[in-house]
């Protein structure tokens, strides 16, 4: 069975030398000479491309992905997310930090893809909606490169800026789908949206989110690709 092609927006593979929003371009360009050590670029997707689970945060942290070079990778918001993927079956569970470079991509199975509705970290953590959609063109590429078939693919939206982009590469409408945590949508007979806060130091420091609410997530996003649910 092929998946219906969930969107007629541009689509376009990750571009490494991005620099279609100037100024987030600019802004990594001042980064370098602060912070020489750290990755300051277009952060690319971690995981396998034709994963069934497709994590979407909002941005690179600036002392975590932007660091790093890999979604998620040497921050407490990352910490918590392998933690969480590795108490649900979805991962390996190894401490990120004490990988060598590109064993990231092997700590877990091949149903898990980690990617960011903006792959360049923005001044102040903020992006503009230009900028979101600008950079959708990626979002839309990784969500049309998910495992096709009968058994169903999930994307979980960490937030509701990463919730809003993947609705607008489907072709979709915040009215009709609107953001909440815990709350799951069929996009298409074989997409599910699931919806979550986003895992950020933020969020679980004013109680926004537990590691409770967020294991329930993610175990539900678990198993809807073991069971079809």
């Amino acid at each position: 069975m092929t998946r219906p092609h969930p969107t007629e927006i541009a689509s376009q593979a990750f571009d490494p030398d991005c620099k279609r929003c100037p100024r987030v371009h600019k802004h990594l360009q001042q980064l370098r000479g602060s912070l020489s050590d750290y990755w300051n670029k277009p952060v690319p997707p971690l995981g396998d491309p034709r994963a069934r689970l497709l994590i979407v945060g909002l941005a690179p942290g600036r002392h975590g992905a932007n660091r790093t070079g890999r979604p998620f990778c040497g921050d407490q918001s990352g910490d918590l997310l392998f933690s969480t993927l590795h108490q649900a079956g979805l991962s390996a569970g190894l401490k990120v930090d004490d990988l060598p470079a590109g064993m990231c991509e092997r700590q877990g199975n091949s149903q898990v893809r980690i990617t960011n509705a903006l792959k360049c970290l923005p001044p102040a953590n903020k992006p503009t909606t230009i900028e979101l959609n600008t950079c959708q063109r990626y979002l839309s590429h990784e969500i049309n490169q998910l495992q096709q078939g009968a058994t169903p693919v999930v994307v979980l939206c960490l937030g509701r800026s990463a919730h809003r982009s993947v609705l607008r590469c489907c072709r979709k409408t915040l009215n009709r789908y609107p953001f909440k945590h815990g709350t799951r949508y069929w996009l298409t007979s074989e997409l599910m949206l699931i919806d979550s806060y986003h895992c950020s130091r933020y969020n679980m420091q004013t109680g926004r989110l537990n590691r409770s609410m967020f294991q329930k997530v993610v175990d539900e996003a678990s198993a809807v690709l073991e069971l079809g649910q």
